[in-house]
């Protein structure tokens, strides 16, 4: 893993890639391969940040077909592991790309420990970050510093926050961001003031789970309304939500599942000031951006096409400015922004995204009766041939 600073390029302007639950296994689903290096290598970022749910760690296990486990030892998982996450580190490796990274609730679903794991993502020169000295929070939550262009200063900051634990003994997932992490966060936004002359560094946050208040950018509505979502309420209630129009813009397409032990995330944000927004993935459907308490929130949807998905598969962008910190552009790039809505482009999707068995099914039979016409139409012709 190499050291060298994150700074803004001799135009200043810095360029993140944001790569949520890209959620596939050893044997990948290479059209989000393609994807993600086609993207790559249009936009150019200069920091890639995979958000979590990196790899289907539950199930690094399983047979390539269906859910009988092949694999029955530590050992033998961890050499899976490593393969998975080469598909999605190795191709930044050879565009030297920096990247680094969060876990999600799907990471840490194995035998493999996030030391260990971190331990694959250090093994690649790229990688950034997971080298924060305070043991007191995970592995994963740390700050990345973008130095300005000519490296004299810090300009902006990275928080990478981990937001989801499994307990291994009990096979039972946590998600929440713990009140260690959110005490650390609150000590080193100061320690970062102080070294910025007394002005908090502007910075964005990204944790793989969304933060409770993200429920307060919908509004509860009548099950007929257009876009209604249903949301199973903790307390067993059925309710309807949709975007609040007020509040967020985008793409509400399932329940918002946010985070369940809530130990004072925002109410710290609320106090430094300093995170211009919070990014989140976790919900692959749903891609929205919002504004709760002065905070902006920022739903990112999946990239992965082995997992649930709809036509919102992609990455989003984060461009910033070095002589404008406190200001940043995002944007989403969908699978046909990326790849084009050519013929090839449209099958490949249908043939590798998980969600797509009508429209695969389709295809096949498509495809069948094309070939039955075909071979009855050459029999036709040569027997008129042969007169």
């Amino acid at each position: 893993m190499r050291t060298e600073k994150l700074k803004f390029n001799k135009n200043g302007k810095f360029i993140i890639m944001q790569v949520s639950d890209a959620q596939d296994l050893q044997f990948v689903r290479h059209t989000m391969v393609r994807m993600l290096n086609k993207a790559y290598d249009t936009v150019c970022p200069d920091l890639v940040v995979f958000t979590g749910d990196n790899i289907l760690g539950n199930h690094l296990r399983d047979a390539r077909f269906g859910s009988k486990h092949v694999i029955h030892t530590k050992e033998e998982e961890y050499e899976k592991m490593k393969k998975a996450i080469s598909h999605i580190c190795r191709p930044l490796e050879q565009r030297q790309i920096p990247f680094t990274m969060i876990y999600g609730n799907h990471d840490d679903m194995n035998e493999i420990t996030k030391e260990e794991q971190a331990d694959i993502y250090r093994s690649y020169k790229m990688c950034r970050g997971l080298d924060n000295p305070d043991k007191t929070v995970d592995v994963d939550t740390f700050d990345l510093p973008v130095y300005s262009s000519d490296a004299s200063k810090k300009v902006f900051n990275l928080w990478m926050i981990d937001s989801a634990w499994c307990d291994k003994e009990a096979d039972r997932c946590h998600t929440g961001v713990t009140k260690e992490t959110v005490e650390w966060y609150k000590r080193r936004a100061d320690e970062l003031k102080e070294e910025n002359g007394g002005k908090y560094l502007p910075s964005i946050m990204f944790q793989h789970i969304p933060m409770p208040e993200t429920m307060n950018l919908l509004s509860e509505c009548d099950k007929d309304t257009p876009g209604a979502i249903l949301h199973r309420m903790e307390d067993g209630q059925e309710k309807y939500f949709i975007l609040d129009p007020k509040k967020a813009d985008g793409y509400l397409c399932e329940p918002v599942t946010p985070y369940d032990e809530n130990n004072g995330q925002l109410e710290a944000l609320r106090e430094k000031g300093d995170v211009k927004a919070v990014v989140y993935g976790h919900d692959h459907s749903n891609n929205f951006i919002g504004e709760h308490d002065g905070v902006t929130v920022i739903q990112s949807s999946a990239a992965s096409f082995r997992c649930y998905g709809n036509h919102l598969r992609g990455v989003r962008i984060f461009e910033l400015d070095e002589n404008a910190p406190e200001e940043f552009r995002t944007y989403f790039l969908t699978y046909s922004d990326i790849c084009g809505n050519g013929i090839g482009s449209k099958i490949a999707y249908i043939w590798d995204a998980d969600g797509c068995i009508r429209q695969k099914t389709a295809l096949i039979a498509g495809a069948a009766a094309a070939g039955v016409a075909t071979g009855a139409l050459i029999y036709y012709l040569r027997r008129k041939s042969n007169g």
